[in-house]
């Protein structure tokens, strides 16, 4: 069944030529728009792409659908726009402080829907590390932040999850096991390491301590996750990392599950200064709706 994000989506990738630009500009992850884009040609029964190595260009059907889309698509906008006129809008703005990644994944796509909803708020978004946004919680500097794992006592919306997971070169000897083993967090923290941080609290050393375990042989510590991927397919050591901080590309590496699991959670907290303003409310209704 297709939906209005399908014929965005169908608009955007005749327009950039590429799903993952497509899927970035509509706020879709790549895979999910390529399972979007598929599924809605099985649905019509018809080709309406052909997918090259650098380009996905519309069909000859393709472009009647894409140009059909386009004029659904603004006399859509055409009725929200006299709706929009036709009743008070709600003005305001929020400031949202998050670390990028989190960002990009998870709370653009609700940003875009919100947008939507009330196109009289403005928001902006801050990009820091989970320390800052804590200092600008507490501040009152911010309407919310996206916190790692909050405490249960505060007031929090979850956003999304990811595990931590094991980044071994592939001539390491515990990369050697068969191809669903783990590995446990006792016998990586006790290898040569690479520590990476991401600019966040929550890292290994961080989760050794809560395990009471220590990180014995850290060889080097970096910030970005992607000096930490080079640095490991050098051999200089292994690695834990967030899972969505995967590369694409993992040659040299082995990657690998913890035999306990481990997670990380994303949630929106907002500023416990002062009651919320109202757009601040109006993104917490829609969040819970």
């Amino acid at each position: 069944m297709m939906n209005l994000m399908h014929w965005r989506l169908l608009v955007a990738v005749a327009d950039h030529g590429s799903i993952t630009a497509a899927a970035e500009h509509v706020g879709m992850t790549q895979s999910a728009a390529s399972q979007a884009m598929a599924g809605m040609e099985a649905s019509l029964g018809a080709q309406l792409f052909t997918r090259e190595p650098r380009k996905t260009l519309p069909t000859a059907l393709g472009l009647s659908v894409v140009e059909q889309a386009r004029v659904m698509l603004t006399a859509l906008q055409a009725i929200r726009s006299t709706v929009d006129e036709a009743r008070p809008m709600l003005r305001g703005s929020i400031r949202i402080a998050s670390f990028p990644m989190v960002l990009v994944a998870f709370l653009t796509p609700l940003l875009q829907r919100f947008a939507q909803l009330h196109p009289g708020i403005e928001v902006t978004t801050l990009e820091v590390t989970d320390n800052e946004v804590n200092t600008l919680l507490d501040a009152g500097l911010i309407d919310f932040g996206v916190v790692l794992n909050p405490h249960p006592g505060r007031n929090a919306t979850v956003l999304g999850r990811d595990n931590w997971l094991a980044v071994l070169p592939v001539q390491h000897a515990l990369a050697q096991r068969p191809a669903q083993a783990t590995v446990t967090l006792e016998e990586l923290l006790a290898q040569p390491f690479v520590l990476a941080t991401g600019g966040c609290t929550a890292n290994a050393r961080s989760l050794g301590a809560d395990a009471g375990l220590t990180l014995s042989d850290i060889r080097v510590e970096v910030r970005e996750w992607s000096s930490a991927f080079s640095l490991v397919r050098e051999g200089v050591g292994v690695t834990l990392v967030p899972e969505m901080t995967l590369p694409a590309q993992r040659q040299g590496l082995r990657v690998m599950p913890l035999a306990v699991p481990v997670h990380r959670e994303f949630s929106l907290v907002a500023a416990q200064h002062c009651p919320p303003s109202a757009a601040a409310g109006a993104l917490l209704k829609m969040l819970a709706d």
